[in-house]
């Protein structure tokens, strides 16, 4: 199955009852293998978690630390970045120059990469000598 695929597939299992606003991500991994991952909102947190952080836990959680591609679609007139701390996130498991390809539900894309995303990410070497 394709990135945009999978995130297509998963973005109609997001729970979103106060925004319905879904997002769906997918990533692959060093392997290969394809990971996805959905939003899911909850009363006491309406912005919930993000799709990006779902995927990226699939993968650690099948015993992978290294992503290779990304791709996020979402129901939005324009195609939508990650949030701040799910870019945190693409920029502990992938390298600055990994494409991202950011779409609508309707096909508009738009690709960037995780260093374009979080310029200066922090990063391991940044506590080297602590």
């Amino acid at each position: 199955m394709s990135l945009k695929d999978a995130a297509l597939s998963v973005r109609e299992n997001a729970y979103a009852p106060y925004s319905n606003f879904k997002v769906g991500a997918a990533i692959r991994s060093g392997s290969g293998v394809v990971y996805s991952g959905c939003n899911v909102e909850n009363v006491a947190y309406p912005e919930g978690t993000c799709a990006e952080a779902g995927a990226i836990a699939a993968m650690v959680a099948a015993g992978e630390r290294d992503l290779t591609e990304v791709y996020v679609v979402a129901s939005s007139p324009q195609p939508v970045p990650p949030c701040g701390g799910c870019r945190q996130k693409l920029a502990e498991f992938g390298r600055a120059d990994v494409k991202v390809t950011l779409a609508t539900a309707d096909g508009k894309e738009q690709e960037t990469t995780i260093g374009q995303l979080l310029p200066g990410a922090f990063g391991a070497a940044h506590m080297e000598g602590t």
